[in-house]
């Protein structure tokens, strides 16, 4: 007995015991096939027998079951968005007594802040002015101010936030979601990482699946493009009918499959398997879900104009058509990352998404998909209440810019199961380090796992002979967090 093996397809021999096991694991795998392709609407059994993206249910009740990250790259200013400090007027051009801490470079004196607080909703949380649209649902929105990282600088920080790990090459947040329950829309990717303009630091590792079969990958969208052919590239085929297309792609797979089965089931081909599938399935599908000019007049005035509120809309879209976990990251390079300038450029970045994150809380609120869909906003780090000293190549001699600072800084959550309206942790008086109910990056990514139904300690993957995890032998839930 022999089967077709690689590329020269010789024939490699099958001991009567691997025989019998392959026919045995056969049989049942076509009954699986005839019922995933029933329920999931899979056409070729095959593929629906190994779909490793059907949704699975997690440890125990979910409150959220997508996400959306809006990733302020670069680093925004804590202190100049949601963690007012007015002891920095006070002290305004006076060293203060924090400047012991270690920072990248040697800052200089108190730079009060630019903008103007004031108090939102019923839970009087107060919000810098430039930020007055997502201000307007502030009580829908968990403010988390004791935030910390482990160095001030842009490449480990963004691993450390993206992929829990600021040295080593790790699987993504979104890849452990996908990973831990799969998505609800066969039909699109359940991972999607929007950038507009080109990558950021660090590249595709921000959304890579590392370790994890590669079909839990982020799939990159550049959202520069409004056209849907410019977007996903090769979406359309214009010269061979669908029902043809289908014969290739059954026989294409067939040939995979087989190739696949003489190396046992090899991730790499598994996840190719699974992509020239999900290609194929898009087509009708995600020229539906990029489609924004479908929306009315009015959501469209609702969220704005440019880049981001469309980005913004898309990522609505995605979430109401099932995909588990959608990444949007402002800007390319490092748009927060205001060494100089800062009260232009901050104003300037904030009201490219302002508007359109307010609308998207709204949106989602009144379509009831906001208590299923956790929104997180924030970036790497914070930036240091003192304004950074003139050096060469970093603030171009100017003296009206923050530096990196990773003792303490924001983020926020809202909807899938958050308990809004509150503030939770601080910084110190001057918005230096997080000394009050401080939380650490893991902290954060054990929270999340656990609004989506995991145990952070239990979600686990085994590689190279051990038993990995997002949050890796750290992370405590903040249970004060969740609704």
């Amino acid at each position: 007995m022999s089967h077709l093996g690689c590329q020269n397809y010789e024939p490699l021999p099958l001991s009567r015991r691997e025989f019998l096991a392959r026919s045995g694991t056969g049989l049942g795998t076509l009954a699986l096939a005839s019922v995933l392709a029933d329920t999931y609407g899979l056409s070729n059994s095959a593929d629906a027998a190994s779909a490793p993206m059907l949704p699975r249910q997690p440890h125990f009740p979910a409150k959220a079951k997508h996400v959306i990250h809006v990733f302020c790259n670069g680093g925004p200013s804590h202190v100049d968005t949601f963690d007012p400090k007015p002891a920095l007027a006070k002290y305004a051009g006076q060293m203060l007594p924090t400047e012991n801490l270690r920072t990248e470079r040697k800052t200089g004196a108190a730079l009060p802040s630019p903008y103007k607080f004031k108090k939102y909703g019923e839970s009087g949380i107060e919000v810098s002015e430039i930020f007055d649209h997502v201000g307007q649902s502030i009580d829908d929105i968990a403010v988390v101010r004791s935030m910390y990282a482990q160095v001030p600088n842009h490449e480990p920080s963004l691993m450390l936030m993206n992929c829990g790990d600021s040295t080593l090459v790790r699987p993504c947040v979104g890849s452990w979601v996908t990973y831990g329950l799969g998505t609800d829309n066969q039909n699109l990717p359940g991972f999607i990482s929007m950038v507009p303009g080109g990558l950021p630091i660090t590249g595709p590792q921000n959304w890579r699946s590392a370790f994890l079969p590669g079909v839990f990958q982020g799939t990159y969208i550049n959202t520069k493009h409004k056209e849907i052919d410019k977007l996903i590239e090769n979406i359309r085929n214009d010269f061979v009918p669908r029902p043809e297309q289908r014969q290739q792609v059954d026989l294409l797979q067939a040939l995979n499959r087989r190739h696949a089965e003489a190396r046992n089931q090899d991730p790499a081909l598994e996840a190719r398997i699974h992509s020239f599938e999900l290609a194929y399935r898009m087509q009708m599908e995600a020229t539906d879900a990029f489609d924004i000019e479908q929306e009315p007049k009015h959501i469209h005035e609702m969220y704005g104009s440019g880049v981001h509120a469309r980005q913004l809309l898309v990522a609505r879209r995605l979430v109401e058509r099932g995909v588990r976990y959608v990444q949007l990251w402002h800007g390319d390079g490092q748009p927060w990352d205001n060494h100089d300038d800062i009260e232009v450029n901050h104003r300037r970045l904030a009201k490219d998404i302002d508007q359109p994150l307010g609308a998207l809380i709204k949106d989602l609120k009144q379509r009831g998909l906001l208590d299923e869909t956790l929104i997180l906003w924030g970036g790497e780090f914070g930036r240091t209440p003192t304004v950074e000293l003139p050096q060469a190549g970093a603030n171009a001699g100017k003296i009206n810019g923050r530096d990196h600072n990773h003792w303490g800084f924001t983020v926020w959550m809202a909807g899938g199961g958050v308990k809004g309206g509150q503030v939770y942790g601080a910084t110190d008086e001057f918005g230096f380090q997080a000394i009050e109910n401080k939380v650490a990056v893991h902290d954060l990514h054990a929270t999340i796992l656990r609004l989506l139904g995991f145990d952070h300690e239990r979600l686990t993957y085994r590689f190279a002979g051990r038993d990995f995890r997002l949050t890796d032998v750290h992370g405590n839930v903040v249970d004060a967090l969740i609704a």
